[in-house]
């Protein structure tokens, strides 16, 4: 990764406090096992003071980078804004780590978080908070690069600065078990659902490593844990006010189905009004209903030919057309839209369109005996207009006639 700097001697897995001598660069572990677990996103604000995961990232992200806006207009990390007590310098190496890390270049976000948490020791700069994420950072790029001793250790150091940090404990718990050291991950997953019983990460590694465990050490392995920390209620997350998009996505789910519900008992109801006013001869008040009905679901073939119906009645013929017109688009074959359309084209005296609805109606169903007898009718008024029509020109000739005279 072009580190040139040495890594320091190991400090033993469990860490400690983390001393102005063993900070300086560290090289990138040859290691390749890397941990893939990831947790579930948790939603939540910005990370409260101790560490909680904010809104929308997982366990492997980076904590402290703000959006900013470039001038190329692309989305990044604000490398001047500050974190914290941190002063503008080490925030800049931080958010430079940041923005490193989100583009998958862990060894050199790993140097920069190094530079960061060294500038802080050296200038004696008190911000357990600031000092917490950079170690929970530089964890996070030692998990990615399959070094897992480095990121124990520092996902200790920075639990020591925060306890009961969220991600911290979720680096720890998922280096842990990479190396196989099941109790320890068991112990510190089982910490992260007391902080946050949402992360199903956790739950889903839980259950994996008691099956281990069981294998491993018997049906006493509860016995060989180490003792599990109890989480003070002000570092656990309530989500009460703040419920998991699971939760929101099963309410907006159930919202749904309650207006679908409520939609189709309200479409039922006047559709049974429209058709008790047909039966009274209500057509106008029927032709309300048909509508408030196709309001609520406007691709309902019945609505249009039964709405087509009332205009009928209403000789009410271009609207009665175009409800038949709606209703073929929907079912290309639908007998009563073709019955209702030829009725319409009659009115509007556009005897061929409608003897052609009536021959499409007997292609259909040779049997409906309400189309043959208007098709009779229908072509005796055709065979009538072209009569008249002839009639019309044969007496306009003659006026011509009588004026040339």
């Amino acid at each position: 990764m072009g580190n040139s700097q040495k890594k320091t001697p190991a400090h033993g897995e469990g860490g400690g406090p983390h001393s102005q001598s063993g900070t300086p660069g560290r090289r990138r572990s040859q290691g390749n096992n890397t941990a893939n677990s990831k947790t579930q996103e948790v939603q939540g604000k910005k990370p409260a003071a101790n560490g909680t995961l904010p809104s929308g990232r997982s366990e492997n992200e980076p904590q402290g980078c703000s959006p900013a806006v470039s001038s190329s207009g692309e989305q990044g990390c604000n490398l001047d804004a500050l974190c914290g007590a941190l002063p503008p310098p080490l925030s800049r190496l931080k958010n430079e780590g940041n923005m490193l890390f989100k583009s998958g270049q862990f060894g050199d976000a790993l140097e920069k978080y190094t530079q960061a948490i060294d500038g802080c020791l050296e200038a004696g700069i008190d911000s357990p908070e600031d000092l917490c994420i950079l170690y929970s950072n530089r964890a996070a790029c030692f998990l990615k690069e399959g070094n897992s001793s480095d990121c124990i250790q520092d996902c200790t150091r920075s639990l020591e600065l925060r306890p009961f940090s969220l991600k911290p404990l979720l680096r720890r718990a998922m280096a842990y078990e990479t190396l196989e050291r099941y109790s320890m991950a068991y112990v510190d997953y089982k910490t992260v659902l007391q902080i946050d019983t949402s992360v199903q990460a956790a739950h889903d590694s839980v259950h994996r490593i008691t099956k281990l465990l069981i294998e491993q050490d018997g049906p006493n392995w509860r016995e060989q844990l180490p003792e599990i920390p109890l989480v003070p209620l002000s570092a656990q997350q309530h989500h009460r006010d703040e419920p998991s998009a699971e939760v929101l996505q099963a309410r907006t789910a159930r919202a749904e189905q309650e207006k679908a519900r409520k939609a189709e008992v309200r479409f039922n109801v006047l559709k049974q009004e429209g058709n008790d006013m047909v039966k009274n001869n209500k057509f106008q008040d029927a032709v309300e209903k048909y509508s408030e009905c196709l309001a609520i679901k406007p691709s309902e073939c019945a609505i249009y030919t039964n709405r087509a119906l009332c205009y009928l009645k209403l000789e009410s013929f271009e609207e009665a057309k175009q409800d038949c017109d709606s209703a073929l688009q929907i079912e290309p074959n639908n007998k009563k839209a073709f019955y209702r359309r030829a009725l319409a084209h009659k009115g509007l005296k556009d005897y061929m369109s409608a003897s052609t609805d009536l021959q499409e109606v007997l292609q259909l169903d040779p049997n409906v005996q309400e189309a043959e007898q208007e098709l009779e009718m229908v072509t005796n008024l055709f065979r009538e207009s072209l009569l008249a029509n002839a009639q019309g020109t044969l007496s306009i000739s003659k006026e011509d006639m009588n004026l040339k005279e």
